[in-house]
């Protein structure tokens, strides 16, 4: 059976490339709002973060996500964006082990 291409993304702070299912993508919806889009589907402007808190503390000192996504992140949305980081990163590194799995 022929194996099929896996997409590759790369960290906007690391500037890793890494598996897309390895990521975080945060999305500037076209309503302007920025947030964690865990499906990889939601319709917008993207950029990925490894699932560490490390990264996304890099991009936020780098502005990386300002420019990843040409929008002026404001600090009340990085702050949002941080709870939401932590609480995302145990469910998304949960989902990765059960890929690794199957």
């Amino acid at each position: 059976m022929k194996q099929r291409k896996v997409p590759l993304r790369k960290c906007v702070a690391c500037q890793e490339m890494k598996p897309k299912k390895e990521l975080i993508r945060i999305v500037r919806t076209p309503e302007e709002e920025v947030l964690i889009d865990l499906t990889g589907k939601k319709s917008g402007r993207g950029a990925y973060l490894c699932g560490n808190v490390s990264c996304f503390k890099l991009a936020h000192k780098n502005k990386a996500l300002d420019r990843a996504l040409k929008h002026n992140v404001k600090p009340e949305i990085y702050e949002q964006l941080a709870q939401d980081f932590i609480k995302v990163e145990d469910e998304f590194l949960a989902a990765k082990d059960r890929a690794d799995v199957e």
